[in-house]
């Protein structure tokens, strides 16, 4: 099934839901800092599961204590979808258990 585009107001709601979410170019996007290395590579270890799980994967930047994540679908045009706010959703339940800030 295809997924259809979100439009500038339907972004704008959602991303009222996850603060520190905002829109990079034609992208959803995030950044984390954390207290270790470890730590967010176990961040980014998590995220990735999610993303298999998900079937729809971000791209990830694993910093020294620093995960970033830009998010678009592809299937879309490189638009932003709803599948793009699951992923957002479901890596902001999970990044404050590795005490992501």
């Amino acid at each position: 099934m295809a997924v259809e585009p979100l439009s500038q107001k339907e972004i704008e709601d959602r991303l009222a839901e996850l603060p520190g979410w905002s829109v990079d170019g034609d992208r959803l996007a995030r950044a984390y800092r954390l207290d270790s290395h470890v730590a967010a590579a176990a961040l980014v270890q998590h995220i990735a599961a999610i993303q298999d799980e998900l079937d729809h994967h971000s791209d990830l930047t694993l910093g020294y204590n620093t995960v970033a994540l830009t998010v678009h679908t592809h299937s879309a045009g490189g638009a932003v979808t709803v599948k793009d706010f699951e992923l957002a959703r479901r890596v902001e339940d999970i990044a404050p258990g590795h005490g992501a800030h």
